[in-house]
């Protein structure tokens, strides 16, 4: 049953992080591309400037993650071999801890002994990683899944403000634009907050504001230049 919701957890987080990814490239791509709307009406200037933004942010946000993702695997293997190093300098000391972790969950004193001998019985490291350190020894996260994953979401999201942009007939251009934003970023902040057990509505607010005011104010500051 743990296994199974650790297995859920992970998917619902890989599919949030996948709808921020996409929201991020929403909002940087559209106030890039509203933003040099403000300041030139060539649509090969506007289809260019947001390749650019799409190809930057994409890859900006791939590598940051590859960085941070791979920061984590390292803690993650860096934690498991010190606690292999206390396995073996203190066996009994690492029983009553994990026995200790158990009884903290609600168990009485004999069985969570009881539990915690088993389990280092047939996997020492295994049974207190998993418990302790909330890792399992082997099974570490990927960071090239991560940075594929994040580089594919952005590029998701800024394909929208890009086509919507370019395709449009200049008069209306902007305003579709911005219309067709907000319209997936109240989309996004609802999905996200779902996901994540929080309400729907203020996030909904946030991500339609947060929008709004950056491509207004990169419009206005390419409408000046």
């Amino acid at each position: 049953m743990n296994e199974q919701a650790g297995t859920m957890n992970q998917k619902l987080n890989v599919l949030r992080a996948g709808v921020l990814g996409a929201n991020d490239g929403i909002v940087s791509t559209a106030g890039l591309v509203v933003g040099v709307a403000g300041a030139t009406g060539n649509t090969m200037t506007l289809l260019i400037s947001g390749l650019a933004g799409l190809v930057a942010g994409a890859l900006s946000m791939a590598g940051g993650e590859y960085v941070s993702v791979s920061t984590q695997k390292d803690t993650e293997k860096a934690v498991v071999e010190a606690e292999k190093v206390r396995l073996k300098e203190d066996y009994e000391g690492e029983v009553n801890e994990l026995t200790d972790i158990y009884v903290a969950n609600g168990l009485s004193e004999q069985l969570s002994r009881q539990v915690a001998l088993e389990l280092m019985n047939k996997d020492a490291i295994g049974a207190h990683a998993a418990a302790e350190l909330g890792v399992r020894p082997g099974e570490y996260v990927n960071p090239w899944h991560a940075a594929f994953s994040s580089m594919f979401a952005f590029s998701i999201g800024a394909i929208l403000p890009l086509l919507m942009i370019v395709l449009m007939p200049p008069p209306v251009r902007v305003l579709f634009t911005v219309i067709a934003v907000l319209i997936s970023l109240a989309l996004t902040g609802y999905i996200s907050a779902h996901l994540g057990g929080a309400p729907k509505w203020p996030a909904v607010l946030r991500n339609v504001v947060v929008g709004a005011l950056t491509m207004g104010l990169t419009f206005t500051v390419g409408t000046l230049l």
